[in-house]
């Protein structure tokens, strides 16, 4: 019988250009995970041991108490409140998260944050004007001490960027601490500081982005870590 890896749920809203399911999937099995598919409130009690909240639409502004600013044109309540019971499920029973992009900042928001709901300008945003909506690109200082300073064992990197809102440090959530920011200052990961291993990213670590050689190779120990910590919760289970 074929051998499996811990499941990993993987939330699936492909409602953005550029977003596809299938990277998140393709990274789990390359790290030794197997990724469920989570495709909506029918899927909210299929199990896993680990959890990915994926990219997409803005979160309703109104969820953290927010009037809605004039560019927050799209937005999907029912995913929020489809993947708020994932991210309840997952940490009342302490598995670990990795939440990126607008699960990044949707994590901020559940633990009572809140969002800059526009960038100006174009630095962070991918460019929807060119063939295939390329990235952008910047240099994020990751925090010595974290769990992230930790897996890359970098003081700096660049990352790729597809994103008009974001976390700013007068925003961040109680119980979130910063683990990487943009020269900027936009707070470009975060980390519980109660939880087993529950981190945010706003970069998109499951793209391989094939024009920026190493990219893809440097983030793979970010998902080799998600299901490392899966394993631990689904061994416990059997044991």
């Amino acid at each position: 019988m074929r051998q499996t890896g811990p499941r990993i749920g993987v939330a699936r809203w492909e409602d953005v250009q550029g977003e596809r399911i299938q990277a998140y999937w393709d990274r789990v099995r390359e790290a030794g995970g197997e990724p469920v598919d989570l495709a909506g409130p029918d899927d909210a009690a299929l199990p896993f041991a680990g959890l990915i909240l994926t990219g997409g639409l803005d979160v309703t502004p109104e969820r953290y108490g927010a009037e809605r600013h004039p560019k927050v044109k799209q937005v999907d309540p029912v995913r929020d409140v489809f993947e708020l019971g994932l991210l309840k499920r997952a940490l009342e029973h302490d598995l670990p998260v990795l939440a990126i992009c607008r699960g990044h900042q949707l994590l901020n928001v559940a633990f009572g944050g809140s969002l800059l709901q526009h960038i100006e300008g174009d630095a962070h945003r991918a460019d929807f004007r060119a063939e295939g909506a390329p990235s952008r690109w910047h240099a994020v200082r990751l925090e010595p001490g974290t769990r992230l300073a930790g897996l890359y064992d970098l003081a700096e990197m660049e990352v790729n960027s597809r994103h008009h809102q974001a976390v700013l440090s007068q925003k961040l959530a109680p119980g979130l601490v910063m683990a990487a920011a943009s020269p900027d200052g936009l707070i470009e990961a975060v980390e519980s500081a109660s939880h087993r291993w529950v981190v945010g990213v706003q970069w998109h670590p499951e793209r391989l982005e094939p024009e920026h050689e190493g990219f893809a190779e440097r983030q793979r120990p970010l998902f080799a870590a998600l299901v490392r910590e899966a394993s631990l919760v689904a061994t416990a289970e059997v044991t």
